[in-house]
């Protein structure tokens, strides 16, 4: 009994050092949570992808790469968490449109926001300088200008980028490789290019981001240049659709923009913590009034529960949206419902003439299959969710799951910990009607 209790003061105070945790770094600002475009305002677009010129089994590749460059470029310029993502629409309307929706958190103005990613995806060549040495600590947009100058050959003289395998005698055979094939004007600039320049590095940049920096071993006359460099069969993949698509790169057009004052986002939260403090507190009653003495337990494990996800938000982090807080709550409501099960079991052995600790065991062994697969069943739901949903039911999906995860173990362990540290084994009086559930004595 005194391991029971005292496992049970360990798990109390685990729980409030989490607590305080939570606390403590909102207030300081250390940690705060991480707040959606529907909270903290900014700027939504969104683009419709023209992809006339785009054979179809190459779609998902130039969608994948138009929006890797757009992700860099909003970084770039310093917006703060941009969430950027593609998008199948249209589909009911009997038509079929790729679109790119771009989330710009904290910016109000929407012309800057288009302004920020309106350009077209530039794929650059450029020659090292001149006794210069590439830096051992990586080449950054910034100093580019100060190390590399442009090269006489760009973009637009690549026609396509394959990834290919080794078959040379000199090299490593099936070595993945990345071949560059330029059109006519090009084959003739890149082979003059090499011949003047072997043994110098040759940079190939995605929006001033460097992607391959390889050094000329030798002239190439044929307009194909082979780059190696111990790739993964994954990276060379990565490499040739960058190459490709940002040579050739995906229109856009905007059709929608969208702004969300912080003020909006600000009375969200607002009515997020109320609605969520109204919860805890009817739930709460609930159970201590129901259930009585377990109910109180539950009532401590609940509140574990929300200080151990209020945490991992903060840990991970979790983007939290209007519908991620609305997913929270409802899995507030979920966190007890294992809790009735156990206890309604628990009940029922009483009256079988149990004791309260044999009742307690057998209520939890009971309990246990219809809890594990309604929440295998919800973490199913919660990952198709995810997986098929767009940005908004993405948020409400994490929040849930995790939410259906976490409230599983305070449910089976704390609860359950809590009770046996309590020490009631008598099988009447006192102990039945503080076990017992309702209007029943």
């Amino acid at each position: 009994m005194l391991k029971r209790r005292l496992t049970a003061l360990i798990v109390l105070a685990i729980g409030v050092a989490i607590g305080w945790f939570v606390y403590s770094s909102q207030i300081t600002g250390s940690r705060p949570f991480k707040l959606g475009l529907d909270l903290s305002g900014g700027t939504q677009l969104t683009y419709r992808a023209k992809l006339d010129a785009i054979q179809g089994n190459t779609v998902a590749d130039s969608m994948s790469s138009l929006r890797d460059t757009i992700e860099r470029r909003v970084n770039l310029f310093g917006v703060s968490e941009p969430i950027v993502q593609t998008e199948h629409g249209g589909t009911l309307a009997g038509t079929s449109e790729e679109r790119l929706i771009v989330e710009l958190p904290g910016v109000t103005d929407t012309q800057k926001a288009i302004d920020l990613i309106g350009q077209t995806p530039v794929l650059e060549f450029r020659m090292l300088k001149a006794g210069a040495t590439p830096p051992e600590t990586g080449i950054t947009p910034e100093n580019v200008n100060e190390l590399f100058e442009p090269a006489s050959i760009t973009g637009r003289h690549l026609t396509s980028a394959q990834i290919q395998f080794n078959q040379s005698p000199g090299g490593i055979p099936n070595e993945p490789v990345v071949a560059l094939n330029f059109n006519a004007e090009g084959g003739k600039i890149f082979a003059d290019l090499t011949k003047a320049n072997v043994g110098r590095y040759f940079g190939m940049f995605l929006d001033g981001v460097p992607i391959s920096i390889p050094v000329i071993q030798e002239a190439i006359p044929d307009g194909t240049a082979i780059i190696s460099g111990n790739f993964t069969a994954v990276g060379a993949k990565e490499l040739a659709r960058n190459l490709s698509f940002g040579a050739l790169p995906v229109p856009i057009e905007l059709i929608g923009a969208q702004t969300v004052s912080g003020t909006l986002g600000g009375e969200a939260v607002a009515r997020g913590i109320s609605a969520g403090l109204w919860g805890v507190g009817l739930v709460a009653l609930f159970m201590v009034i129901w259930y009585r003495l377990p109910g109180a337990v539950s009532v401590v494990a609940l509140a574990l529960y929300v200080v151990a996800i209020l945490a991992l938000f903060k840990l991970i982090p979790v983007t939290l949206t209007a519908a991620g807080i609305a997913a929270f709550i409802l899995s507030i409501g979920m966190a007890v419902d294992a809790n009735i099960l156990i206890f309604e079991r628990t009940r029922e052995e009483m009256e079988g003439g149990k004791s309260a600790k044999e009742a307690i065991g057998d209520g939890f062994a009971r309990a246990w299959p219809s809890i594990r697969d309604s929440n295998i069943s919800s973490m199913i739901t919660a990952v198709i969710l995810f997986w098929f949903g767009t940005s908004l039911i993405k948020g409400f999906a994490l929040v849930f799951g995790l939410g259906v995860l976490v409230s599983m173990l305070t449910a089976i362990s704390v609860s359950r910990t809590f009770l046996f540290a309590l020490g009631i084994d008598a099988k009447g009086g006192l102990s039945r009607f503080l076990f017992s559930s309702g209007v029943s004595k």
